[in-house]
């Protein structure tokens, strides 16, 4: 029997286990070889990135830093956090009125400084002056992940159009047609990686007499995506030696924040006053019964059906 302990403020609610279990049981829960209950590894991993410390110095209430580590890794190698955070997009999308699948996307990148562990993949990005990886990141019009790559910083942002492209059309059945970018993803080649996938892009320029900060249109929305990402701190700076790893993390942290939209009165009794510290526009009390229903325990096979119906409403 597991010892009670204090809860964290990273600590997962009762109703957002409810939904996470079913992404995260690779075998049964009552296994012989596991030692350590699953939601407890969760909330180890949970707390692990939102505070950012070593795997070493993980607190002494929590499972043993070696057993989070082993089984975070069987979740990365799984994908289990990408398909949440899929399946908790499409539901929170139709909580707000939109079709389950985005038609317009925002590209953009921001680089991480490297550590020692990370420095041998890193690459100098000359604009930013810094030497480290870039993640490039595609998300929708409400700002949710849609798909990721990790490079080094050297790499040109117009580069990977044609992979985020890629993993665009994937993730959104080809619905999505048109992508907002910055002025980094102009020239023919970029236009022509994304055309391949039936995207248009978009350049969003600067006002030609700027000054100071300017709010561009939809610009903004991925920029306080990576915001919100930068909030964990284990994603301040790349320390992974792995950038596999890393794009993990990025994908645990949005699924994350999008359980914390669906579940906010869950949130506040597991998290405490730090629930508030990151949170989205949404509202549970908000969302109609329909949309709710998709939170319960059968939210894997609706969320699921939701991605291959697209046409769901909210009636």
């Amino acid at each position: 029997m597991a010892k009670m302990r204090k809860g964290y403020p990273s600590d997962v609610g009762d109703e957002e286990w409810e939904f996470c279990a079913p992404y995260l049981t690779l075998m049964k829960e009552d296994a012989p070889q596991r030692e350590h209950p699953l939601r407890e590894l969760y909330n180890g991993l949970r707390w692990f990135v939102r505070a950012g410390c070593p795997w070493r110095m993980m607190p002494n209430d929590l499972p043993p830093w070696h057993a989070v580590q082993q089984q975070t890794q069987r979740w990365l190698r799984a994908n289990c956090f990408e398909h949440m955070a899929h399946d908790l997009r499409v539901i929170l999308r139709l909580a707000t009125g939109k079709n389950a699948l985005p038609s317009a996307a925002i590209f953009d990148s921001r680089t991480l400084q490297s550590t020692p562990e990370s420095g041998g993949r890193a690459g100098f990005d000359g604009a930013k002056k810094r030497k480290g990886s870039k993640v490039h990141a595609a998300v929708d019009t409400l700002g949710h992940l849609l798909a990721l790559k990790v490079t080094a910083a050297n790499e040109q942002d117009r580069a990977q159009v044609g992979d985020l492209a890629k993993a665009l059309h994937e993730a959104t059945d080809g619905n999505a047609e048109l992508t907002y970018v910055d002025q980094g993803y102009t020239g023919e080649k970029p236009a022509a990686a994304a055309k391949e996938h039936g995207l248009r892009l978009e350049v969003i320029k600067h006002h030609e007499a700027k000054r100071g900060f300017v709010l561009l249109p939809r610009r903004w929305v991925v920029e306080r995506s990576f915001a919100w990402a930068a909030r964990f701190r284990r994603l301040a700076r790349d320390y992974e030696r792995l950038a596999s790893t890393l794009s993990g993390y990025h994908w645990l942290a949005f699924a994350s924040l999008m359980l914390n939209s669906l579940f906010p009165k869950s949130s506040c009794q597991a998290r405490g006053e730090d629930s508030a510290v990151i949170t989205h526009s949404h509202n549970k009390s908000s969302m109609s019964p329909t949309v709710f229903g998709l939170c319960r325990s059968d939210s894997l096979a609706r969320a699921r059906n939701a991605l291959q119906n697209p046409l769901i409403t909210l009636s």
